[in-house]
Formats: structure tokens, C-alpha cells, sequence
């Protein structure tokens, strides 16, 4: 009997991962890949041999002829997810998907399609081998009853009928598009014509995930944070489930004050799906926005605890990912409010700068940008950048609650330092008074 085959679709050599960080991706093949594939009593092939990234004949014989295929998803490889797709296409079954767990986002929904995951060493090599290699190899020896492609059992469901079909679903797509334009105007008009949008909805479950997801985001602008909670138990679970979606449930549960859920989402999120700038961004701002509501309260101890948590949460993200210049100025100004401020500041500060000015450069600077530019000119005590600053970023003012959260924002700067002795220069009070007057004009409180 001829020895069955396992493709393996994966990156060659060492690649970065979304974060930055360096993976082997030849120590995962030869030590955790290959020994499990062998495991299993298959033959190893690797796909693309020629290391052109590219999706040549050869390659498409053997997506189509090759009885399993492992498919490493880690480094978000474009040609990879490409080969994944046609594999789909072409093989309802026998396609096993593997991934790196903490190493960045995979922008898939690797839960859905049962996925295995395995582990690495700060250094990009695979840790505790043998354990994966056996999830990896079971899963191989129960490919024929299992990693089912997606698109099949659509494809089933769509009756025989062609022209009934699309009369079908033309006749559903204006009706989508009708709910889509009921719900933008519902959004303006506040909660509960966002409501009325939703009871024509119906059943989210089986409602469009686009729309469903859109009147999520309405519930969000209008400040409906139950609803949106609700919502999230309404939708379908793949939807529900995914990342936007759990991030979003996340700030409306600490919106709630629902702050230990919020966290614990949070949290649960980043250890299933991987870290990111992104995600310790929204785990810092709940940690931050509990800080607030702690020291308003008066409790001092529960407070520091929590301004430590969340400057802890936003370096994180900062690490994963230095170009996300939200994640890098929230961390070195939390530090700089800590009693006594963290010294780590001086490190991270320029490095910070360094980013918001490279997107500047990139021609798609907006308020914030510059409002960033001039936070890190207080923490640094430098006036020139620091007017330049405030100037550039007035002219970019949308609406009144951006130059309203930049100056609370050097309020705490001014208020830490006066808490300890520390000097606070005179022209960051007048930036601040010179915000709350744009945030005036535009309508804010002041």
C-alpha cells in the first residue's frame, strides 16, 4: 500500500511574527512537524520547495493531489493563506491548521475551524515538543472524520435551483441594504431608534453577520452598553466569539462597571488568541478607566494597584508592537503619574517619539498625532516641540471632546509632578488653557 502524503504549507527559514519577533520556522519543521506528520504514517512534503512564495503549477498538483495537507498559520504568511484557500476549495477534508500560541494576532478564526495550537521559546524555537507532536499526530491519524473545509457544507446548502437561489438572495440583499440605511440614520437619532432597527432585524442569529455587527457599533455610539452586552449573546458564536467583537464587549462591561468581567475578557482573550498592541491597548484603557473611577472614590491603595496594572497592560502593547503610538504614550505617561514616577520612562519616551513621527511622516497624520507629540513635549519638558506642537494640533481639532481629553491628560501630568515637588513647566498650563478654549468652540463644556 502506497504511503499517503501530508503537505506542509509553512514559512522557510526565520520570520517575524506581527509583534517583531524572530521565529524558526525551520526548528518547528524539522523538530515538531515533521516528527509528528511521520507519527502519523504519512510521508512529508513540503509545499513550494522553491521558496518563490508564489503559487506555481506544481504546487496546485499537489494542493489538489495530496491526501492531508498542515498548514502553519503563525507568521500570517499572504502566500500561505492563499494556498489555504485553494486547498479549501478543492479538498472538503484532510486540511489540519497549526499555529504558535503568543506570538501575535493570526487573522483567522482558528477556533471555528479547530485548529492546533503549540508553543515557543522567547527565542522562536518549539517548547515542550513532544506534547504537541502528539496533539499534532492524533489529529492527522482523525483527519478523514474531522477539519471539515468550510465551504462545503455552504455549498450544500444552497438549493439546486440556480435562478430560484438568486432571486432569493438578490431579494434578501435589498432588504439588508434598506435595514443597513434605517440603521445609519438610527444612529443619529439615538438608542431607541436603534432599537426599533433592531426589532425589525429580528433574529440576529440568522441576520446578515455585517449587519448584525453594524448594529453593534450603533448600540456603541449611542452609549448602550447593556445592549450591547445583550447583543453579543444573540449573535452567531463564530461572530460573538471573534476578536473585534470580545474587545468591544470588553469596554462596554467596564462601561457597565462591570470592571473585574471586562478585565477577565480581556485577559481571556489575549491567552486564546495571542498578544497584540491592540489588544493590551484595550486592557490598559479598562485598567485606566477603573483607576479613574477608584481614585474618585477616594480609595488610594486599590488605586495605585490598578494605575500599575494598566501602565503594565499598555507597555505590553507597546512591546508587541512599537508603531502603535497609542499603546506607547499611555504607558509612559502612566508612569510618569506613578508615586514615585517609574524611571523606565526616559528609556521608552524618545522611542515613543520616534514612532508618532515616523506616522507623521507617512502622510496620514491626524489630531492625534500631534496631540501625542505634544503630550511627550511635557513629559520631556520641551517647550519649543511642545508649541509646535499644540499649534499643529489645534488645526487638526474635529470635535471638542479631543483637545477635552489632552488637556485632562497634561492636568495629570501637572497634577503627579506637583505631588512630588517636581518641577512643571508654566507653558503646558497655557497649552492646556489653549485647548479647553478649542474644545469651547466646538461645542464641548470646557
Amino acid at each position: 500500500m502506497t504511503q499517503k502524503i501530508c503537505l506542509i504549507l509553512m514559512p522557510f527559514d526565520k520570520r517575524k511574527d506581527a509583534s517583531g519577533r524572530v521565529i524558526d520556522f525551520q526548528a518547528v519543521y524539522e523538530r515538531l512537524v515533521v516528527p509528528a506528520v511521520e507519527a502519523a504514517g504519512l510521508y512529508p512534503v513540503r509545499g513550494g520547495q522553491g521558496r518563490t512564495g508564489g503559487i506555481e503549477e506544481h504546487l496546485l498538483e499537489r494542493l489538489t493531489l495530496c491526501d492531508h495537507a498542515l498548514v502553519d498559520l503563525t507568521a500570517a504568511d499572504p502566500a500561505v493563506f492563499y494556498q489555504l484557500g485553494v486547498r479549501h476549495a478543492l479538498k472538503r477534508r484532510s486540511t489540519l491548521l497549526i499555529y504558535a500560541l503568543e506570538r501575535g494576532q493570526v487573522p483567522l478564526d482558528v477556533q471555528r475551524l479547530e485548529a492546533v495550537p503549540y508553543r515557543l521559546s522567547p527565542q522562536g524555537q518549539p517548547e515542550y515538543e513532544a506534547k504537541y507532536r502528539t496533539l499534532i499526530t492524533d489529529r492527522l491519524k482523525n483527519q478523514e472524520q474531522t477539519d471539515e473545509s468550510p465551504l462545503f457544507p455552504l455549498m450544500e446548502r444552497i438549493p439546486k435551483r440556480g435562478g430560484e437561489s438568486l432571486a432569493r438572495l438578490c431579494e434578501q440583499v435589498r432588504q439588508e441594504a434598506a435595514l443597513w440605511d434605517r440603521l445609519e440614520r438610527a444612529r443619529q437619532e439615538g438608542g431607541e431608534a436603534v432599537r426599533g432597527v433592531a426589532q425589525q432585524i429580528g433574529n440576529t442569529v440568522q441576520a446578515e453577520p455585517g449587519l448584525v455587527l453594524e448594529l453593534f457599533f450603533a448600540y456603541r455610539q449611542v452609549r448602550w452598553w447593556s445592549e450591547m452586552v445583550e447583543l453579543v449573546k444573540r449573535m452567531p458564536p463564530e461572530l460573538a466569539d471573534s476578536i473585534l467583537v470580545q474587545e468591544q464587549l470588553s469596554l462596554a462591561l467596564n462601561r457597565m462597571g462591570s470592571g473585574v468581567e471586562a478585565e477577565q475578557t480581556m485577559r481571556d482573550l489575549i491567552s486564546r488568541r495571542g498578544q497584540s498592541s491592540v489588544s493590551y491597548g484595550k486592557l490598559g484603557r479598562i485598567l485606566k478607566y477603573q483607576w479613574e473611577k477608584t481614585l474618585e472614590q477616594g480609595n488610594r491603595q486599590q488605586a495605585k494597584e490598578l494605575l500599575e496594572k494598566a501602565a503594565t497592560a499598555y507597555l505590553k502593547g507597546f512591546e508587541a508592537d512599537w508603531r502603535d503610538t497609542y499603546a506607547g504614550v499611555n504607558a509612559v505617561t502612566l508612569m510618569e503619574l506613578k508615586q514615585p514616577a517609574d524611571p523606565r520612562r526616559r528609556e521608552i519616551l524618545p522611542v515613543v517619539h520616534y514612532a508618532v513621527e515616523q506616522s507623521i511622516r507617512s502622510g496620514a497624520a491626524d489630531y492625534w498625532d500631534f496631540a501625542t507629540l505634544l503630550e511627550l513635549a511635557v513629559l520631556s519638558c520641551d517647550e519649543a516641540k511642545g508649541i509646535d506642537a499644540l499649534g499643529r494640533s489645534l488645526a487638526r481639532v474635529r470635535e471638542a471632546w479631543e483637545p477635552q481629553t489632552t488637556a485632562k491628560k497634561l492636568k495629570l501630568i501637572r497634577d503627579a509632578r506637583l505631588g512630588r515637588g517636581a518641577e512643571c513647566p508654566s507653558w503646558a498650563d497655557a497649552a492646556m488653557e489653549k485647548l479647553l478654549e478649542a474644545a469651547a468652540r466646538w461645542g464641548g463644556n470646557g
